[in-house]
C-alpha cells in the first residue's frame, strides 16, 4: 500500500486532474482569488498557472510530499507561491491571516473533513472569502444511490476520495454563509461529475 500511495496513486491523480474539462472551473475559481490566498490540497500544483495579479502570495498546502514536490515544479503566473507540507485539519496558520481559501476537488478526500472547514474558517480575516469547485451527492436518487454505493471501494482505490459529499452543507455546518452555488453534472459518469461551485463568508 505504501508504493501505491506515495508513488502510484500521485501520478493517477496528476494525470486524472489534468482533464482539460475541469479548465473553465479553475478559470473562474482561481481567477476569483485576491489578496493571500490560502489553497487547500495543492496537489500537483495545476491551479498555480490560473492565479492573476490581484494575488499577493499563494500559500500552497498539501499533506502529500509526492505530489508538493511536483507542485514546486509546476509553472505558475509569477505570483508569490511559498509551499507548506500539512494538513487541512491543522493548518498552520494565524486566525485570520489570509483573506481568499481555495478548494478545488479537495473536500472528497479529506478525512476530517468538517474539521478542514472549521480550520479553513479560523484562518479566514473577517470578511474574507472561500472559493471552492467540488465534486459531490447529487441530488437525483439513483445517481446517489450508485455514489452510495461505489464510495467504499472508490475510497480504497481513489486516496479516499468520497462521491457522496453533501458539500453544500458541510460548508454550511461549519460556520459559513453561502454567496453564490451552481451545481450541475459535468460531462462524464453521473457518479463522479456532480459540480458544486460558488464562494462562501464566514458567518
Amino acid at each position: 500500500m505504501g508504493i501505491y500511495r506515495d508513488v502510484i496513486l500521485p501520478k493517477l491523480c496528476d494525470r486524472s486532474m489534468r482533464n482539460d474539462r475541469l479548465h473553465p472551473y479553475r478559470r473562474r475559481v482561481i481567477g476569483a482569488a485576491a489578496g493571500r490566498v490560502l489553497e487547500i490540497g495543492a496537489g500537483s500544483g495545476l491551479n498555480l498557472p490560473f492565479y492573476r495579479t490581484t494575488v499577493r502570495e499563494v500559500l500552497a498546502l498539501e499533506p502529500s510530499p509526492s505530489l508538493l514536490e511536483m507542485a514546486r515544479r509546476a509553472p505558475h503566473s509569477g505570483v508569490r507561491v511559498d509551499f507548506i507540507e500539512a494538513s487541512a485539519e491543522a493548518i498552520p496558520l494565524d486566525d485570520g491571516s489570509v483573506d481568499t481559501v481555495v478548494t478545488t476537488w479537495t473536500l472528497c478526500t479529506i478525512p476530517g473533513a468538517d474539521a478542514a472547514l472549521s480550520e479553513m474558517r479560523r484562518v479566514l480575516r473577517p470578511g474574507g472569502t472561500l472559493l471552492f469547485v467540488e465534486h459531490g451527492l447529487s441530488p437525483d436518487r439513483g445517481v446517489r444511490w450508485c455514489q452510495n454505493c461505489l464510495t467504499p471501494i472508490w475510497r480504497r482505490i481513489g486516496g479516499g476520495c468520497h462521491l457522496n459529499r453533501p458539500i453544500r452543507s458541510m460548508i454550511e455546518g461549519a460556520g459559513f454563509r453561502i454567496d453564490r452555488v451552481e451545481t450541475g453534472y459535468m460531462r462524464g459518469p453521473k457518479p463522479m461529475t456532480f459540480m458544486y461551485e460558488g464562494s462562501a463568508r464566514p458567518r
